[in-house]
């Protein structure tokens, strides 16, 4: 088997999945890859100007050709705000379609299926990059396994990562974020997954899809293009898992803790940050030692374990790769200071069920010591977002964190929830980020435990950072 051997696209093969019309260059061109980035694109690839929030990637299109692009997929409505006949004249292969993105993921789609390789897509309010993490670690114990990086997973970063299948590959891992309806649709169309698992449903992207009842909705699309006698992957503990599983004309098979799971954790016990179980499968039963932090990364490590079992892969190998899995810069990631504090990284991104589940986290790993909060807004929530931070305050004070310290907008009904639930208003520190990391540094001492998080663009990563280089002085 020769590794990364690219699937050759001709120029037969782009008509065919994009639709597009030629305006030039010979029809014998072939290409071994597909770019959209200009400074890494190469005299092989086809360069699709994609337009994204940012750049418009018409715009390098002269950098592309400088760097030996010999074809080129455009947009139609820029032909006549393009230098095309300076381009024809030198040969390029030029093809034009409505939508550039459109057609990217269309190629996408193209290449997942004339590979011909099982396909597994990972969406969910929460766990979705670590369940893919630990699925890929599954997979690729036995087949040679292409999976989402970091956390590519919308209507440009999953068609990038199917792009990338060889000959060599043999499964596939992808992950599928969304934040309005119809876009896991879509993203099915592309990635035609033969499983599909859905880790939890709950109050994620509200602004853009209004009730939980609707993120259940733009959820359960992933079964749209899942084949008749393909299967779904439910967690059991979620009811708005259950309800799609009624509803779902595949195959389904649930993981979790409750009785209708098949694949159940049983004896969870903490082991320093992480915890040590016995995975229950259909043939089998293996004990785990998970090193990521928090009960409810079990549940993800059975998702990944029922994958396995559906790819036929042995529970020793199930068990070996889930072990190969450590916590990630910013998602339950954990760090010891040189003066002893211990930091909870969680600061990729914020939701409600995420917050709740890493404060329960830090409940968890603290043990008798001391438990501090440090929280930033957890943004797209919509209208429920007042209601919806109140409830984590009530929580934080339910919990007997000893002090919490918050910086943002929305944080002031955490704020308020907490305070009505009955902690004390001298616990409760508001301010900017730069104000409540010096509180905050005064304020730790050897042994307490500290949880950060919000939203990305919350930034608070920072407050991580001055905790490294105040503690390391």
């Amino acid at each position: 088997m020769q590794e990364n051997q690219p699937i050759l696209w001709k120029t037969e093969d782009i008509i065919k999945a994009t639709g597009g019309g030629v305006l030039s260059g010979a029809s014998d061109v072939m290409f071994s890859g597909v770019s959209i980035d200009s400074r890494s694109a190469s005299e092989k690839d086809l360069f699709v100007a994609i337009r994204g929030e940012r750049h418009d990637g018409h715009n390098f299109i002269s950098n592309a050709i400088a760097k030996g692009v010999k074809g080129l997929l455009i947009s139609r409505k820029m032909t006549d705000h393009l230098p095309v006949d300076d381009w024809i004249t030198k040969g390029i292969w030029i093809i034009a379609v409505p939508d550039t993105i459109v057609a990217l993921g269309a190629l996408a789609g193209f290449q997942r299926q004339r590979a011909g390789i099982p396909v597994a897509a990972i969406t969910g309010s929460n766990g979705k990059t670590t369940t893919k993490e630990l699925t890929a670690a599954v997979v690729g114990r036995k087949f040679n396994t292409l999976f989402t990086v970091g956390n590519l997973n919308n209507e440009i970063g999953l068609p990038l990562t199917l792009l990338k299948l060889s000959r060599s590959h043999q499964a596939a891992v992808v992950e599928m974020g969304m934040n309005h309806p119809g876009e896991i649709a879509r993203l099915s169309v592309i990635a035609r997954p033969d499983i599909g698992i859905i880790t939890t449903i709950g109050p994620a992207h509200l602004e853009g899809l209004g009730t939980v009842e609707d993120v259940m909705a733009a959820k359960g699309e992933i079964r749209e293009n899942i084949r008749d006698d393909g299967w779904m992957v439910l967690n059991a503990d979620n009811p708005y898992c259950l309800r799609l599983g009624e509803s779902t004309r595949q195959k389904v098979i649930y993981f979790g803790a409750s009785d209708k799971a098949t694949v159940r954790a049983l004896d969870v016990e903490k082991n320093g940050c992480g915890s040590s179980f016995t995975m229950v499968l259909p043939n089998e039963r293996i004990r785990i030692e998970l090193r990521l932090p928090g009960r409810f990364m079990v549940n993800n490590a059975l998702a990944a374990g029922t994958v396995g079992y559906l790819m036929g892969i042995p529970g020793d190998e199930i068990k070996a790769g889930i072990e190969t899995v450590y916590p990630t810069k910013g998602r339950m990631a954990v760090l010891e200071t040189r003066r002893g504090v211990y930091v909870i990284d969680d600061t990729y991104n914020a939701n409600p069920g995420s917050m709740e589940a890493a404060i329960r986290t830090l409940i968890f790993l603290k043990e008798k010591n001391r438990g501090v909060l440090v929280a930033g807004d957890m943004l797209e929530l919509g209208e429920q977002s007042s209601k919806l931070h109140g409830q984590i305050g009530n929580l934080v004070a339910s919990m007997g964190i000893a002090k919490i310290f918050l910086t943002g907008q929305e944080v002031e009904s955490l704020a308020e929830g907490a305070r009505m639930a009955g902690m004390a208003t001298g616990d409760i520190v508001m301010g900017g980020k730069k104000d409540i990391a010096e509180k905050l540094g005064q304020y730790l001492q050897p042994g307490d435990w500290v949880l950060v998080k919000g939203s990305r663009s919350m930034g608070m990563e920072e407050i991580v950072e001055y905790l490294k280089n105040r503690n390391t002085d």
